[in-house]
């Protein structure tokens, strides 16, 4: 009870007192730890060590949530096709990793308030990344697109793609690999991870980083109906900003 307490304390110095009763917050403070979802595969957002421990923006940021919370963060390995059932299931109590809001997740969980604007770029071997700056560049019959599943950028490829050929493949941490190897032509994914992949691969280029296909946002999924829960994480995230610590890890990973 004192933990509970004194999330509401920490909630209360943050700008304004916790609504209601929170099922989220009363857990957490039980049993001492905030389980975060997260895919382990989704540089800079969160990545899984060899040590079984994980890096990136999102994995900073939990462990500062699980900070103001007096409690740990326990990160619970999930996948972007078992998302969203994973965190229906009530296996975390939050989930983080450069997840992008979509109506489609909006229907089954609830978002914390925006903490990146991104956009879909496309990324290709430097030698060839002129021919991909625009949609009816990539859109061609001889264009080999690579996408892993279950995410926004299977299903912006798919829409957006029609006669191009579109390769899903299975696995996130090698899939830019496969484009230095040849095996594919160009991904297109979040302009975070383009500029990100391009230093780790020097091979590869972004093609717009400037004028993304697209824009959207990336939040935290949160529990349906507990209010005091969002509130708190929403605060939180207000925090961050003011005091330019969400800068801070921002510049760390992506400049």
């Amino acid at each position: 009870m004192r933990k509970i307490v004194a999330a509401a304390l920490i909630a209360a110095n943050l700008g304004l007192a916790a609504p209601a009763r929170s099922d989220t917050l009363e857990r957490v403070a039980a049993v001492g730890a905030l389980r975060v979802c997260t895919t382990g595969d989704y540089r800079p957002f969160s990545f899984a060590l060899d040590d079984a421990g994980y890096e990136g923006i999102d994995i900073d940021l939990a462990g500062a949530l699980a900070r103001s919370l007096g409690v740990r963060a326990r990160f619970v390995r999930t996948s972007w096709p078992h998302l969203m059932d994973d965190f229906a299931a009530g296996k975390c109590d939050i989930a983080m990793g450069g997840i992008s809001v979509t109506a489609e997740r909006a229907r089954r969980a609830w978002y914390s308030t925006s903490y990146l604007r991104d956009g879909k770029s496309a990324i290709a071997r430097c030698a060839d990344v002129g021919r991909f700056a625009t949609l009816a560049g990539i859109d061609q019959p001889e264009v080999r697109v690579i996408v892993n599943p279950g995410g926004t950028n299977e299903r912006f490829a798919v829409g957006a793609l029609h006669a191009a050929q579109i390769r899903v493949y299975p696995d996130n941490l090698t899939i830019f690999d496969e484009i230095v190897r040849g095996g594919a032509d160009v991904m297109i994914t979040d302009t975070s991870e383009v500029l990100l992949q391009h230093r780790l691969h020097p091979e590869l280029c972004a093609a717009n980083p400037q004028a993304p296909f697209v824009t959207g946002e990336k939040a935290y999924l949160l529990p349906t109906g507990d209010e005091a829960f969002r509130h708190y994480v929403d605060l939180w995230l207000d925090e961050l900003r003011t005091s330019h610590a969400l800068d801070a890890v921002l510049d760390h990973w992506l400049r």
